[in-house]
């Protein structure tokens, strides 16, 4: 059951056509556990003068990464949708640099998931963004 809530899963992310726009790959998924990757590219930037991406494109990663590590929990429902996310930009991505979200679904209810996800860009021990959401948890007709 769990190998296929996370195929399902994985099929969803991939098949999403903001991820493809913003280049967006899963590095991995299961267990309530995500990992998706952006790299750079100019059409992300937000600051031409410095190279910094914008912080839309970061948000659309940390989201996407939080609703695919819900998805892939034991206790997912059928599908979910973001009802807060609240997310902390600690510094900019370096330009040039891949940013990788990790989520985490650290706590699931009946009808809702709690999730936890940071920002990294592999060049400094101080997280991009990091970020706490609450999402649905749609359930089939029993």
């Amino acid at each position: 059951m769990q190998a296929d809530r996370t195929k399902i899963a994985r099929q969803f992310i991939e098949g999403l056509p903001h991820c493809n726009a913003l280049g967006m790959s899963l590095s991995s998924i299961g267990e309530g556990e995500a990992e998706i990757l952006m790299p750079y590219a100019e059409k992300l930037i937000g600051d031409p003068e410095t190279g910094v991406i914008h912080g839309g494109a970061v948000s659309a990663l940390m989201d996407t990464c939080a609703g695919a590590a819900v998805m892939s929990h034991p206790e997912a429902g059928l599908a979910t949708a973001t009802l807060d996310l609240r997310i902390d930009y600690m510094r900019a991505a370096k330009p040039g640099a891949t940013v990788t979200a990790h989520a985490i679904c650290y706590h699931m209810t009946r009808s809702v998931a709690f999730v936890r996800v940071s920002a990294t860009d592999g060049t400094s021990d101080v997280p991009v963004a990091a970020a706490t959401g609450a999402f649905t948890v749609e359930r089939g007709k029993s």
